[in-house]
């Protein structure tokens, strides 16, 4: 550990993160680090596959952002047949993160503490940097792959190397107890589980209070448009059916995926498209906590899920939720904040929608809003991350 005249440096290994192509992904796990930053000093590493790189097979790019950031970008082997494709990448990728290493000793010094942002990859490389930097790591799960209902983790080198990781992290946090049981359900064993959620920045999200209830209800939907996850055709036939039983509602689609055009075809088909349902696409920053601060439900009928950060952020803009009943969102949605429903029973999503639509003023923004600050804020968070890091660093002092 550094001499106690410096703050503890945790270098992230994050799977997501924002990127050239992508400013959207792994927002949530940015949050993290900015959650605790003032702290610790945080750095990240990011390394990413690049289809677009031209005339060098690697590219280094510097920031600092309010987290240090080290992003690189290998070339994308295409070779064929396709697993000499997979092992060139994997070579890559193993080196982007070794001169990502170099960089970072280079331009800071060397991390104290890996936090691994999820497996099973990166945790590989914790797990090496520590056998040869005698560095900690420690894990936050965020991928649904380990849940029964999507039936994902598979392989046999896969879950070897998960097993191994996991049982030397110093500490696992999923970030919902529903996640931890189904790691340890799969046997990745550890004797420091700790569920540490996501974080919603409480300063961007904020409430419209005494907002009357309009004669027009605006309900929202943000997801990737994935339907196979979000069932976006399952919420646009129960929205058909609703608007056959009322005409006081809209709901508003906010985001872009694979299956955008499948879904605004199914839409156009039922005849709802700019009159009972918009597809407002991409939105960041401001103008997504204006649009949710604005709405009076936020929706979601997902066939799996973790815990979506976009819950968090209607929680923070006051906003009530209904969503099925799936991953670890019952454990951060309760009568006050909204309602849940069984995955897949769209009579059942109707009914429930419908009700809600009935007695929105029986939801408190304060209270909701509350629930956000209490649970996922940026200071709540941090802590927890805090002290965490520094229990685990004492452990494991080294020059």
């Amino acid at each position: 550990m550094k001499k106690s005249n410096s703050k503890l440096h945790v270098l992230y290994l994050p799977r997501w993160y924002p990127h050239r192509y992508d400013p959207m992904m792994g927002l949530f796990i940015e949050r993290h680090g900015i959650s605790v930053s003032k702290h610790v000093d945080v750095s990240v590493l990011y390394v990413h596959a690049d289809d677009e790189l031209k005339g060098k097979s690697y590219e280094i790019v510097k920031s600092d952002e309010v987290l240090f950031t080290i992003r690189v970008y290998f070339k994308k082997s295409k070779l064929k047949p396709t697993f000499l494709a997979n092992l060139v990448n994997l070579f890559r990728f193993m080196l982007s993160h070794r001169k990502g290493f170099k960089l970072l000793r280079q331009e800071r010094r060397k991390a104290d503490l890996v936090h691994v942002h999820v497996l099973t990859r990166l945790g590989v490389i914790a797990l090496i940097n520590k056998i040869f930097n005698k560095a900690p790591y420690v894990i936050t799960e965020h991928w649904t792959r380990y849940l029964a209902s999507t039936d994902t983790y598979h392989g046999v080198l896969r879950k070897f190397l998960t097993r191994i990781v996991v049982k030397n992290a110093s500490a696992v946090m999923p970030v919902t107890a529903n996640l931890r049981d189904a790691m340890i359900d799969n046997g990745l064993t550890n004797n420091n589980y700790v569920v540490i959620p996501n974080v919603v920045n409480i300063e961007m999200f904020t409430p419209k209070y005494n907002k009357p209830v309009p004669s027009i209800k605006k309900m929202v939907h943000l997801s990737c448009f994935t339907d196979k996850q979000k069932n976006i055709s399952g919420i646009l036939r129960v929205m058909k059916k609703l608007s056959e039983k009322r005409d006081d509602f809209e709901l508003t689609f906010i985001g872009d995926g694979e299956d955008f055009d499948a879904m605004k075809a199914i839409s156009d088909n039922f005849g709802l498209t700019d009159k009972v349902v918009k597809f407002a696409g991409l939105k960041e920053n401001d103008e997504l906590a204006e649009m949710l601060s604005d709405a009076d439900l936020m929706i979601m009928f997902s066939n799996f899920e973790n815990l979506p950060v976009v819950i968090l952020e209607s929680y923070a803009s006051g906003v009530p939720v209904v969503s099925t009943r799936v991953g670890g969102i019952h454990e951060h949605l309760n009568p006050q904040l909204g309602k849940l429903t069984k995955p897949g029973d769209e009579a059942e999503f109707l009914a429930t929608l419908d009700e809600v639509l009935n007695n929105l003023d029986l939801y408190q923004r304060k209270e909701i809003r509350q629930y956000a600050e209490n649970h996922f804020s940026n200071e709540v968070i941090g802590n927890s991350l805090s002290e965490l890091y520094h229990s685990v660093a004492a452990k494991h002092p080294y020059d």
